[in-house]
C-alpha cells in the first residue's frame, strides 16, 4: 500500500497567540512542524509527505523539511476542508492508495498508531485514533451549568487520520466545507470510519502550555552525551587570527589548511565526539582542496546540523583557549555571541574562557595556540542511526 501523508500547516494558530504560527515555533531546537514530519515518517510506512501551507510559505516550509521525503508544498485554503482538498488535488496525477491527514501542530505520533490505522483500512474506508472521554462533561451557558452530558461512547479524535484516497476525494466532493475533521465527511456520507486506540502523548499544540507539555514529554526520552575536543595550530606571519569565529587583532595568525580556528575546531570535535561520529577530519578532510582557507563557521554549522539530524538538542558548550597572547577576555563576549549564532542556541549555553601555561611549552613561548572544548548534547535513547 502506497501511503502519502498530508501535513496540514495552513492554519493561523490564532488561539495560541504570538507573532509566530505555532507550527514554526522551536521545540527542543527544531520547529514543531519538523517534529511532526519526522514522526509521520518514522517506521517507514509513509512514502512521502505533502505539506499544505499558507499561501507564500511554500519555500519557507520546504527549507524546514530539507532532507526529508517531502513533495513540493501546496497552498491551502480558507478552511481546513479547503486545504485538504488542495492537497488531494495535488496528488491526483499519481494518486496513492491511502492518505494520512495530520496536524502539523501534533509533533508526537506514538509508536503503533500508523500501523494500526493502515490495518484498519482493510475493513473500512477511514480510520482515526481516538481517546475515550474520561472526564465528566458539562454543557454550560452564561457561566452556569445547563446539563451533564453522558460520556459513555464519547471519544476525543486525534490525527493522523487515515483514508483510502478515492473515498476521501469522494467525501470532499459532496461534503460539508465547514467540517472540522475529515472523518466527519465520511460519516455524513454513510461510510464506516474505524476507531483505533489514541494516546495521551499525541498532544495538539493549541495553547502555550501545550508546548511545555510536549517539550517535557520529548525531553524525557533524551539522554545526555558528552564529548571533548582538542586542537593546536602554530602562529605565523601573514595570516589573520581567527578564534571562535571572531577576527582578533594580532601581528600573527594561525597556520592551517582552513582558517585554522582552533576554538571552533576543538568545539566541532567535542560535538562529533558526543555523537560518536568521529572528528572534524572525517567530515572535512584536510587532504581535500575545497577546504583550503575555508571559514570554520561552516564546520560548526555542520556539527550543529548533525545534532538536529539525530533528533537531539545541544545543552551547552565550553571552550578554553590556551595562549599567552593575545588577551582573550576582551573578545570573549563577541566569541560567545558568534558561537551561539552558529549553533542556533542562546548565549547562556555558550562559555568561552582562556588560560595560560605560565610561559611553559609552545603556548608559553608564543609559538602557537591550543584549545580544548566540551559539549553536552541530549539525544534520543537507543541505537545510533546514521
Amino acid at each position: 500500500m502506497r501511503v502519502i501523508a498530508l501535513l496540514m500547516a495552513a492554519g493561523s494558530g490564532s488561539r495560541f497567540g504570538g507573532p509566530t504560527p505555532k507550527q514554526y515555533l522551536p521545540l527542543l531546537g527544531r520547529p514543531v512542524l519538523r517534529h511532526a514530519a519526522e514522526a509521520l515518517l518514522a517506521g517507514g510506512h509513509v512514502a512521502a509527505l505533502l505539506p499544505v501551507v499558507p499561501e507564500g510559505e511554500q519555500a519557507h516550509v520546504a527549507a524546514l523539511l530539507d532532507g526529508l521525503p517531502a513533495l513540493p508544498p501546496v497552498a491551502g485554503g480558507a478552511t481546513r476542508a479547503a486545504s485538504v482538498r488542495a492537497g488531494l488535488a495535488a496528488l491526483a496525477a499519481d494518486p496513492p492508495d491511502a492518505v494520512l491527514v495530520h496536524d502539523a501542530a501534533r509533533p508526537v505520533v506514538p509508536d503503533g498508531t500508523i500501523p494500526a490505522l493502515l490495518a484498519a483500512l482493510a475493513g473500512a474506508p477511514g480510520a482515526i485514533p481516538a481517546q475515550p472521554v474520561t472526564d465528566t462533561l458539562k454543557r454550560g451557558a452564561a457561566g452556569r451549568i445547563v446539563e451533564t452530558v453522558p460520556r459513555e461512547g464519547l471519544f476525543r479524535a486525534q490525527t493522523p487520520q487515515a483514508f483510502r484516497y478515492d473515498a476521501l476525494v469522494a467525501a470532499h466532493a459532496s461534503g460539508d466545507a465547514g467540517a472540522t475533521d475529515d472523518a466527519a465527511l465520511l460519516e455524513a456520507a454513510g461510510a464506516a470510519v474505524a476507531l483505533v486506540p489514541g494516546a495521551e502523548a499525541n498532544i495538539k499544540i493549541t495553547w502555550p502550555e501545550d508546548l511545555v507539555r510536549v517539550e517535557a514529554h520529548l525531553a524525557a526520552r533524551l539522554v545526555p552525551r558528552m564529548g571533548t575536543g582538542f586542537d593546536v595550530h602554530r602562529l605565523v606571519e601573514g595570516r589573520p587570527l581567527i578564534l571562535c569565529g571572531v577576527t582578533v587583532p594580532h601581528p600573527l595568525g594561525l597556520d592551517g589548511h582552513s582558517d585554522a580556528d582552533v576554538g571552533i575546531h576543538a568545539l566541532c570535535d567535542a560535538i562529533y565526539g558526543a555523537l560518536a561520529e568521529g572528528d572534524i577530519g572525517r567530515w572535512f578532510p584536510p587532504s581535500e582542496s575545497q577546504w583550503k582557507d575555508a571559514d570554520s563557521a561552516r564546520f560548526l554549522r555542520h556539527a550543529a546540523g548533525r545534532i538536529a539530524a539525530r533528533g537531539g538538542v545541544l545543552a551547552n558548550v565550553d571552550v578554553t583557549l590556551i595562549c599567552e597572547r593575545p588577551k582573550i577576555t576582551p573578545h570573549a563576549p563577541a566569541m560567545r555571541a558568534r558561537l551561539a549564532e552558529l549553533l542556533g542556541v542562546g548565549i547562556d549555553a555558550v562559555s568561552v574562557k582562556a588560560t595560560t601555561t605560565e610561559r611553559l611549552g609552545f603556548p608559553g613561548r608564543g609559538e602557537g595556540i591550543a584549545a580544548q572544548a566540551a559539549a553536552v548534547v541530549l539525544v534520543p535513547a537507543g541505537p545510533v542511526s546514521k
